[in-house]
């Protein structure tokens, strides 16, 4: 036990003060990659921030329930609790995504068929209202729950303590393993699903909200230029040879102020 405790954390490392200083800096580190993603949106299609923050704080619920489940889970036993953090991490970001993405469909389809309109993920009202927001957050929190759960029924197969020795055996040094395990892997991971996540439970402005005949109503960051154009009235700019004089120029006038719809069948 001595041997092993040489080449690991320790009992209690990962709420320890440089453990807890390590996941302060990976919150802010990775939760910044979600405000570089609304950046890297179309002009045209970026949220506006009260709809930003609605939908990243619920992966900030989300994430900070597993991170905290996960250092409960380490610290369950007497095996290095930094190579169990790290198993359970890994296991989050390949099986766990998996079933966040079949969560957040399943849910989403019993919403929409039930037409729960304020619980549909990305859904706000207009305005958007917290009611909506508090209660999607619910929902994703329940993803998480069976996520969480999911993954724990995983770990209790037998042969996870082999990986366990073979991930961190190599690193001699307590500090050096937590950073790796606290900060390192889970940055890089974290980054890529927050990304991939937001993506995943954002509202689809392309796909909603298009100004038809029957005269629903557009929200006003959605209407792109193409749509704009392609949206307007045809105006008629053809004129007749034998409209060339100074009556015909009065007469193309009034055609453009009176657009003409042109239907294709």
């Amino acid at each position: 036990a001595l041997a092993r405790r040489a080449h690991g954390c320790s009992t209690g490392a990962l709420l320890g003060r440089f453990g807890v200083l390590l996941q302060a800096l990976l919150a802010l580190c990775a939760f910044s990659t979600l405000m570089l993603k609304r950046f890297k949106e179309p002009k045209e299609e970026r949220r506006p921030w009260r709809i930003w923050f609605y939908d990243t704080s619920k992966q900030a619920i989300g994430a900070l329930f597993i991170h905290f489940a996960n250092v409960f889970l380490s610290d369950l036993t007497e095996e290095d609790p930094c190579s169990l953090y790290l198993i359970n991490f890994i296991l989050d970001a390949t099986l766990g995504m998996l079933l966040i993405w079949l969560g957040v469909k399943v849910v989403s389809w019993i919403v929409q068929h039930k037409k729960y309109t304020h619980l549909v993920f990305g859904e706000y009202g207009d305005p958007p209202q917290a009611a909506a927001w508090i209660g999607q957050c619910i929902l994703y929190l329940l993803i998480m729950v069976f996520e969480k759960a999911v993954i724990t029924l995983v770990l209790l197969i037998p042969g996870w303590k082999k990986l366990q020795q073979i991930l961190l055996g190599y690193i001699p040094n307590p500090q050096l393993e937590l950073v790796l395990v606290m900060f390192v892997v889970p940055f890089i991971v974290n980054a890529i699903m927050f990304w991939v996540v937001d993506s995943l439970i954002m509202r689809k402005y392309k796909q909603k909200d298009i100004l038809n005949i029957n005269g629903s109503i557009e929200t006003p960051w959605t209407r792109t230029e193409e749509s704009q154009a392609l949206l307007s009235p045809d105006v008629d700019f053809d004129q007749s040879e034998s409209d060339q004089d100074s009556s015909g120029l009065q007469g193309m006038n009034q055609k453009m102020k009176q657009p003409s719809y042109q239907v294709v069948i």
